[in-house]
């Protein structure tokens, strides 16, 4: 990488970084486990009663869509700190 390049400054370097195998298998099984924990938390009754509605399923989907988004960010942080580049 050259020198000053910004690490993710760009959506495309961002994805580059994010959809490699090692960080996706990462972020991937956080967004599992921590989906299934809020989806537990929060929609189990819901779902268990019987009465989950198109919008249950939404929302558990996005149970999964948040952490799975939050630790790319973490990732993309970090590739920024280890670059030594200072955020905008």
């Amino acid at each position: 990488m050259a020198v000053g390049t910004r690490v993710g400054g760009t959506v495309e370097e961002a994805l580059s970084i994010c959809l490699r195998r090692e960080h996706l298998r990462r972020t991937v099984r956080i967004a599992l486990v921590v989906g299934a924990i809020l989806t537990l938390i929060n929609q189990a009754d819901v779902i268990i009663g019987g009465n989950a509605v198109t919008f249950t399923w939404v929302k558990v989907g996005l149970n999964f869509c948040v952490p799975f988004d939050v630790s790319n960010l973490g990732l993309l942080a970090g590739k920024r700190a280890e670059a030594g580049v200072r955020p905008d």
